[in-house]
């Protein structure tokens, strides 16, 4: 049997495609993987947390990003787009169109069904390269469930768990927390 041979694409290459294109897609070492939409559940989720962080850090030094700001992991050679960034003091841009940054200190990613493991398993072993990656959250879309992972001074990552609309999810790498209840209000389970 005989494999056809994928095309392999530049940094370069994916970044003019992306430019144009009507749905974002993740560069992995040369290959571009298109990304699944994303569902009602997932997007109050999002939208929620944007802008909750927003206002609480909106007069500190800290700049957040939605899931349109890629992220570019050049030890990893890849590209992907968190659902929230959040950057301690200036971010560092790849480009001058500021499309890109290297330097996020939290991350936080809203779960699914086709992307749940890759999320909490591939994703957070490849942020972890990133030096200033000090956070990382993973919300559930179909129950009260967040995880926090967060980097201690010996380097190793704690986990905590957040289970239930009484909880209440308080971040160690920015001041900012937020109840479960209020979450995920709206969200159809």
């Amino acid at each position: 049997m005989v494999l056809a041979a994928t095309k392999r694409y530049t940094v370069d290459e994916y970044l003019e495609l992306e430019e144009k294109a009507e749905f974002k897609s993740e560069f992995v070492s040369g290959d571009i993987i298109p990304m699944a939409g994303a569902t009602a559940n997932h997007n109050i989720l999002t939208a929620k947390f944007l802008a909750r962080i927003l206002l609480a850090l909106e007069d500190l030094d800290y700049a957040v990003f939605m899931s349109d700001m890629r992220l570019w992991m050049p030890d990893q050679e890849r590209y992907t787009y968190p659902d929230v960034i959040v950057v301690k003091g200036q971010p560092i841009f790849t480009d001058e169109k500021q499309t890109g940054i290297t330097n996020p200190c939290l991350i936080v990613e809203v779960l699914s069904n086709s992307t749940g493991e890759y999320d909490r398993e591939n994703k957070f072993k490849l942020y972890r390269s990133i030096p200033s990656f000090q956070e990382y959250i993973l919300v559930e879309q179909t129950s009260y469930g967040v995880e926090q992972y967060a980097k201690q001074t010996n380097g190793k990552w704690l986990l905590a768990d957040y289970v239930g609309e009484d909880a209440v999810l308080k971040l160690e790498s920015v001041d900012f927390e937020i109840s479960l209840m209020d979450l995920y209000k709206r969200v159809a389970f």
